[in-house]
């Protein structure tokens, strides 16, 4: 299939994709409970005669044969919303009161349900096998580890992996591409300071545990200044605090919790004993006792540079040399497709999702994230010609 065909096809199908994105919008669900959701998935890829199974629950995973031998090319899209209450004023907003796709896993999905029916429409064999992965939990615990844990990849020999995420800081009709390491790890703490509660007018009979919990803060905050080359990406927010009932008691406890985000592996290793040694030893000097537990995070997100190439070639022949936006700089976000880029050459690419007329773009996250659908269309072409471009070898 030519890449002209492949835009005109794929643009033929836009009033159809845009109104299978309402659809999905309308009813956000959130991380593994995505019933609704993945019924919808089930649906388009049944009608489409693709077979598909679900894994780890919630996830969804198709596989449209291709070539034997070949191997196998992996999309993935994933589909879990925001704890969030909409506040965009569209007539397709949430439906369910308290959860939103302010990340656009709708357009993801819609994008990837588009792939799976433009592959379907070339009518010729595939040069290799797709699977289609649709995820629950990317914005929670992660989806993609149970369902590579639950048997996803067994018995297909997946040789390439993409995944897109959409944008607004780009318009309409630009992608970002990026080689090498392109999100970061992350790793979550949560922290207690335990010491003697006491009368607010008698803080010398207990141990403020409040203020010595923040001076605490205070140093892990200058960790990242002092600790780390100038040049190396790393950031740690402490992002809760909960001490105290009354204006007039010290009490006995302090909690707080964080999370280290990281791109270089001894970085990360580094900062972590850092923080432990920090949260345990400040408290002790202070008379107190500070604990610490992590929970490890994602993995960080590296992106093979020749599945870059790739990417960049087909948006590229798809859009013109216009329309690819080099990128340079990693992002301090997070994303659990690295799982997947940990066992494939893979790339993560970024889907231009703004306005471009002007407007304040609300940023992902945001209560009035409101993509521009245009991009829907170009999401399901550039994944339909990342997955037969992998397939046959090309490589730019």
């Amino acid at each position: 299939m030519k890449k002209h065909e492949m835009t005109a096809i794929a643009e033929a199908m836009e009033e159809e994709l845009i109104a299978l994105r309402r659809r999905l919008h309308a009813c956000p669900e959130l991380d593994f409970a995505l019933e609704g959701t993945v019924r919808i998935v089930e649906e388009r890829l049944s009608a489409l005669r693709i077979p598909w199974r679900r894994v780890a629950g919630t996830g969804v995973a198709g596989l449209m044969k291709g070539k034997p031998g070949a191997g196998a090319v992996l999309l993935r899209a994933d589909m879990d919303a925001l704890p969030l209450r909409e506040e965009a004023d569209v007539p397709w907003r949430s439906k369910n009161e308290g959860a939103m796709h302010a990340c656009g896993h709708d357009v993801h999905t819609a994008s990837l349900l588009g792939a799976a029916a433009l592959l379907h429409k070339t009518g010729k064999q595939l040069p290799c096998d797709v699977l289609l992965v649709f995820q629950p939990a990317e914005e929670t615990s992660g989806g993609a580890l149970p369902m590579i844990s639950d048997g996803l990849l067994e018995g297909t020999d997946v040789r390439a992996a993409f995944a897109l995420h959409c944008d607004p800081s780009l318009p309409a009709g630009k992608v970002g591409v990026h080689g090498g390491a392109f999100r970061a790890a992350s790793d979550m703490f949560d922290c207690v300071v335990r010491g003697r509660g006491t009368h607010g007018a008698e803080p010398h009979r207990g141990d403020d545990v409040i203020a010595i919990a923040c001076r605490t803060v205070d140093a892990l905050h200058q960790l990242v200044g002092r600790a780390v080359d100038p040049a190396e990406p790393a950031v740690i927010s402490i992002g809760s605090f909960h001490s105290g009932t009354a204006r007039n008691i010290l009490p006995e406890r302090a909690e707080f919790s964080g999370i280290l985000r990281t791109i270089d592996p001894e970085t990360r290793v580094s900062l972590r004993a850092k923080i432990r040694r920090t949260v345990m030893n400040i408290p002790d000097v202070l008379g107190a006792v500070g604990e610490v537990r992590f929970t490890e995070g994602y993995p960080a997100l590296i992106n093979d540079p020749e599945m870059a190439g790739l990417v960049g070639g087909a948006v590229s022949d798809l859009l013109g040399p216009d329309g690819l936006v080099r990128l340079t700089k990693s992002s301090m976000g997070v994303d659990d497709f690295s799982y997947f880029a940990e066992r494939a050459p893979g790339c993560y690419f970024m889907l231009g999702t703004g306005h471009g007329d002007g407007r304040e773009e609300a940023p992902l996250h945001s209560p009035r994230f409101c993509p521009d659908e245009r991009a829907i269309v170009l999401g399901a072409a550039l994944l339909t010609e990342c997955a037969l471009r992998a397939g046959e070898g090309h490589q730019k």
